[in-house]
């Protein structure tokens, strides 16, 4: 385990503020808390050849917004912005959500987020 991960304390290095699932892991034992530190902090690292941090959260943004968890893809938008994304990008990738989860879902989430990507100026 990284030494910054020791601690759960230092849980917010993993993805820049703190994950509920670490934090509730700590409430029920140090070593399973450790493990999902672990597994947050190998999934979220930038890896040599592997996606960027960008391309991670547009992966989950998209997920997100398939399976229409549009509270979770707002978060993710914000977080977006502050890795530069563009707004074609964005729409790329809810059009991806529209083909994988369906057009229906598409009409669900899509007002949420094109009034949150006005509030971000995409």
């Amino acid at each position: 385990m990284p030494e910054n991960m020791k601690d759960t304390n230092d849980a917010k290095d993993v993805k820049g503020f703190k994950p509920r699932a670490v934090v509730y892991a700590k409430k029920l034992d140090e070593g399973f808390s450790e493990a999902v530190a672990e597994f947050y902090s190998s999934v979220w690292e930038e890896k040599e050849g592997g996606l960027s941090k960008k391309q991670k959260h547009l992966m989950v943004f998209a997920i997100a917004c398939a399976s229409q968890k549009t509270d979770s893809a707002v978060k993710i938008l914000q977080r977006l912005k502050k890795y530069d994304a563009t707004a074609q990008e964005i729409k790329d990738v809810m059009m991806l959500a529209a083909w994988t989860g369906g057009i229906q879902n598409f009409t669900n989430f899509t007002p949420k987020i094109l009034e949150e990507m006005e509030r971000l100026e995409f």
